[in-house]
């Protein structure tokens, strides 16, 4: 039976987030420019005919591309009131969901789940509505939706109920928090959110762990995921893209700048981050610290190339964040540097030129995570890597579960264990570090983007 929403000329396979693979810049002249992202979900849709990404506008620029009908083919984008895109956004889905999912809590003085929470998760629903009814116009009958992430856990539950003819997947890029943790959410939010997924056939997360710590909150506080069906597809690195995008002129350039800064005969400990606060990248720097204090044989003869570019600056607590990482790689230039040699090379602006030549230059990278849902940096680093690289990673990165066989494991909180897991990474034989960097690009590539996406569409299809 055909749907009376369906639309007769509609899409058969749609992709929702917040972001789209289409932003737009506002000049002072009135004049729009497009820019174009990659990824994943954008070079597996390209192989899908009849597709539609919903996703919200997030700029001044995006705004104004909606008002004018400007836009691209496939690409529907939602002019979601700022004031309700931000307060979803940013109150509920960058301050709320997501510090639950990493454990980010100081939990003597947060979180408060108080009036204004309440208000502003009214706004998330609204956001999520939004996408649940575009979604509905859009879809072909039957068509397949896949659904991204913490900011559209409601939308599933939404379609479903506007659309039951519908396929539709959830993916979870995040972790998710073990029940006890996420029980700290009001009882009626909390089971609002797993109903929310479960409004979908399918449920998909990057890790064995991830889907397990889900199954186990639906189970505690709903009984049972009921006819959802969950997945695994574990985001591997485009291989072929890095590596071509790794050997362009740009990136020599940056790696002759950055072989000046860190000098003749210095092996690299290299880290590539946003200044996101489950990075754990303070922590890091103690721990180089740590090597430099109790180590003394490596003073003068290692550098901390830390690229740690700023995120989410408009929330007071990354700030804040922001500032004391500049601190503490400061502070430790201060205690140890030289004349001729800077411990700490930290650069905040962002430049993924600049990060691909890191990556071939390092000797170890430290990834060293609280949580994280996979880590791409950790996948990456092996595969461009010129002459293999140690991989100090936390056992709380969802790229364990693959990686961990073959790098140096660390407990996120040890300072101390941390500093000693450098040491290790640094003294690694030559021969040992290159087996071990083939094994880790080997299992990093193994679902590359393009293949992650088909698999979920085609596992969501075959019901």
């Amino acid at each position: 039976m055909v749907s009376e929403h369906a639309p007769q000329h509609a899409a058969q396979v749609l992709v929702a987030s917040n972001r789209g693979p289409v932003s737009y810049a506002l000049h002072e002249d009135g004049s729009l420019d497009a820019k174009r992202g990659g990824g994943g979900l954008v070079s597996g849709l390209s192989a899908v005919d009849d597709k539609m990404w919903v996703c919200a506008a997030l700029g001044d620029g995006d705004r104004e591309a909606v008002r004018r009908g400007v836009g691209e083919p496939g690409v529907r984008m939602l002019d979601i009131d700022a004031d309700v895109h931000a307060d979803a956004y940013n109150g509920i889905a960058n301050s709320v969901l997501w510090f639950v999912h990493h454990l980010l809590y100081q939990t003597p003085v947060e979180p408060v789940f108080d009036a204004e929470f309440r208000r502003q998760w009214a706004s998330f629903e609204a956001y999520n509505r939004a996408f649940a009814e575009a979604l509905a116009e859009e879809a072909g009958e039957g068509a397949a939706v896949l659904v991204q992430d913490y900011h559209l856990v409601l939308v599933p539950g939404m379609l479903r109920e506007l659309r039951p003819d519908l396929r539709i997947g959830h993916f979870s890029h995040t972790p998710w928090a073990p029940v006890d943790y996420f029980r700290m959410l009001p009882d009626d939010i909390a089971e609002q959110v797993l109903r929310g997924i479960l409004g979908a056939d399918r449920a998909a997360f990057l890790t064995r762990r991830w889907a397990d710590a889900f199954i186990g909150c639906c189970t505690e506080i709903l009984g049972g995921t009921g006819h959802t069906r969950i997945g695994v597809h574990g985001l591997g690195a485009d291989a072929d893209f890095l590596l071509g995008r790794a050997h362009e002129a740009d990136v020599d350039d940056r790696m002759a700048a950055l072989r000046e800064q860190v000098g003749p005969g210095r092996k690299t400990i290299v880290r590539v981050d946003r200044t996101e606060l489950s990075k754990n990248i303070v922590r890091g720097m103690l721990a180089y610290r740590a090597l430099l204090d109790e180590r003394p044989e490596w003073r003068g003869r290692v550098v901390h190339v830390a690229f740690a570019y700023p995120s989410r600056q408009d929330l007071a607590v990354y700030r804040e964040y922001t500032a004391e990482v500049r601190r503490v790689a400061d502070d430790i230039n201060a205690a140890h540097g030289t004349a001729d040699w800077t411990p700490v090379v930290l650069h905040v602006k962002d430049d993924f030129a600049r990060s691909l030549a890191a990556y071939r230059l390092a000797d170890v990278a430290l990834v060293n995570p609280i949580r994280d849902g996979m880590n791409l940096v950790a996948k990456e680093v092996p595969v461009v890597s010129d002459h293999g690289c140690a991989l100090v990673l936390s056992r709380e990165a969802g790229a364990h579960e693959e990686l961990g066989d073959d790098a140096v494991t660390v407990n996120p909180y040890d300072v101390s264990a941390t500093a000693d897991a450098l040491h290790e990474a640094l003294t690694m034989e030559d021969d040992e570090r290159a087996e071990r960097t083939e094994r880790l690009a080997a299992a990093a590539t193994a679902l590359p983007p393009q293949q992650w996406f088909l698999d979920q569409l085609e596992a969501l299809r075959q019901g």
